[in-house]
């Protein structure tokens, strides 16, 4: 992959910390949208029910997605993430296709089969990503010119609604209800896509199955090489990003934060960190050991704590309580990336902007150990 000192944004992480963004879902909740809102006219007749399929907001409430991203952006964000979290085939299927458990049978890699050769879902995954990139792209680029300070777009590659690690049947710990290969698929369309619409980084983030995470990357990097992006002026530089638990593991393949790494490093990426997870103040001594192992850039956007149905977020954290805890992470040099996820509004990454500015980043002879 494209080094560290290759990417525009080596300066930035040479120089101060980078803000990235906050929480799509969080924030599309703000806006009181309605499964009508969402449905649109394309999708009225759906027999499901779609409100939380929040990438589909690209496509049916563009204006809603372009307002956040633009609220992102006025916050203080450098980077901002495409809304295709969920937008592939496979995780798209949950939305528009039948769940044959519901009809005494069960999902396998058969059902699975028919999912990424289905013409519907492939067309639909496409158009999401790459419009939502286009999107995302054209905010980006107004508030750059408008601001004369540089903004990056990371392609969002999200985890999955399936594991290859784990099987769902107790009495069949073998079966696994989807192959590697139809993963990959699934995730070298994305990143087509998400490279047509023109962002600048691919983000494999929220990681709890790092079998799945290496599906994404073997599938990135075939994409390069496929498709004449192999030359180190073209690939993408990629971005990783793990949700861990309690004990420092990938919540399902049960990898520590060492071994999460040992499991990546090969990508070469420009940055490597954790999100989302148990909220910062549990995610601290992960943190610390990723910075202490990995000789990249560390990336940390936490969830704003624990989830709280009576908050006005749904999580327990205000702006304010974010901003200490990252101001925290950056005195003790651990973060060249900062930013939040689930429950973290325009307003939090406004706040963790603000903290952080003028704290100086973490040792940058870590990153130019990996270029």
């Amino acid at each position: 992959m494209t080094s560290a000192r290759e990417h525009p944004l080596y300066d930035i992480l040479r120089r101060r910390i980078a803000i990235i963004d906050g929480a799509m879902g969080t924030t599309i909740r703000t806006y009181g949208m309605k499964e009508a809102d969402i449905r649109g006219e394309r999708f009225k007749d759906s027999k499901k029910d779609l409100l939380n399929n929040g990438d589909l907001f690209s496509l049916t409430q563009p204006k809603l997605i372009g307002d956040i991203h633009r609220r992102f952006l006025e916050a203080g964000a450098d980077i901002i993430e495409t809304n295709t979290f969920g937008a592939t085939s496979i995780t798209q299927s949950e939305f528009f296709v039948d769940d044959p458990r519901e009809h005494g049978g069960r999902k396998d890699p058969a059902f699975y089969e028919k999912i990424i050769d289905d013409p519907f879902l492939g067309n639909l995954a496409w158009e999401i990503n790459e419009q939502s990139a286009k999107q995302c792209r054209a905010w980006a680029d107004r508030v750059a010119n408008e601001t004369g300070r540089p903004r990056f777009v990371a392609g969002a590659i999200g985890p999955l609604t399936v594991s290859l690690s784990n099987s769902p049947d107790a009495d069949d710990p073998g079966f696994r209800v989807v192959t590697f290969d139809q993963v990959k698929a699934a995730y070298k369309q994305q990143a087509r896509a998400l490279i047509a619409g023109g962002v600048d980084l691919l983000l494999v983030e929220t990681i709890f199955d790092s079998l799945n995470a290496k599906a994404a990357l073997v599938a990135i990097r075939e994409v390069f090489d496929e498709d004449g992006l192999s030359a180190s002026d073209k690939e993408l530089p990629l971005m990783i990003s793990a949700a861990v638990g309690r004990g420092g593991e990938t919540l399902i393949s049960a990898q520590t934060t060492e071994a999460f790494w040992n499991a990546v490093a090969h990508a070469k990426p420009l940055s490597v960190g954790l999100n989302c997870s148990l909220g910062p103040d549990l995610m601290y001594p992960f943190l610390s050991e990723l910075s202490e192992k990995a000789d990249v850039a560390i990336s940390c956007y936490p969830n704003a704590g624990l989830p709280n149905p009576l908050s006005e977020t749904g999580f327990d954290l205000g702006p304010a309580d974010m901003a200490r805890y990252l101001g925290d992470f950056a005195r003790a040099g651990l973060i060249n990336i900062a930013g939040g996820c689930c429950g973290n509004t325009p307003d939090h990454i406004a706040a963790i902007a603000k903290a952080l500015e003028g704290k100086p980043p973490r040792e940058i002879g870590q990153i130019e150990a990996a270029a």
